[in-house]
């Protein structure tokens, strides 16, 4: 794999958001509501980072020359009220344009994402994952972070989307 592992800079925004939109829409299809996956857009996306204090936390792939390959955000366990996790580090994305899956780059994303978490302290990596992402299911397990028995459910239209959480000690 001819690609580094660097932080984001804002100038990364819109090629991280087209990115994005495209690992959605892929790796989605089937499991959200097709008129959703159409409607997203990078604008979106670029603006709600524009709006975030800091972009530490987010890493990108990139080749020679410029062309970003994938992405990836972590930072504190966001315990949505369970009172679980305290301490923990979260991986709140992981995308990898789909024409770049398979080739190295989705797991040079989560090491360097760990690297992060572990660094600043945290005991832990906690992930969610949506349910029938099967490629994703497959990605994290071999990856070493297994479903933790923990789910949720996220309403997208009309469709109940159903995600699992995944766990995993850092060094």
């Amino acid at each position: 794999m001819d690609t580094a592992i660097r932080p984001m800079t804002e100038g990364d925004a819109p090629a991280v958001a087209d990115l994005r939109v495209a690992g959605w829409r892929t790796a989605y299809r089937g499991l959200m509501p097709a008129e959703f996956l159409a409607g997203l857009r990078p604008e979106r996306f670029v603006r709600w980072l524009g709006t975030r204090p800091t972009l530490d936390g987010h890493v990108v792939a990139q080749r020679p020359g410029g062309e970003l390959l994938g992405w990836a955000s972590s930072g504190p366990y966001r315990t949505d009220g369970d009172g679980d996790g305290h301490g923990d580090g979260e991986l709140y994305a992981l995308y990898v344009r789909p024409d770049a899956w398979g080739g190295g780059v989705g797991r040079a994303l989560l090491a360097a994402s760990r690297d992060r978490l572990a660094a600043r302290g945290h005991r832990r990596v906690r992930l969610w994952v949506v349910v029938g992402n099967e490629r994703a299911q497959r990605f994290y397990t071999a990856a070493g972070l297994p479903p933790d028995g923990r789910r949720r459910e996220e309403r997208i239209g009309e469709t109940l989307v159903a995600e699992e959480r995944r766990t995993a000690p850092l060094p």
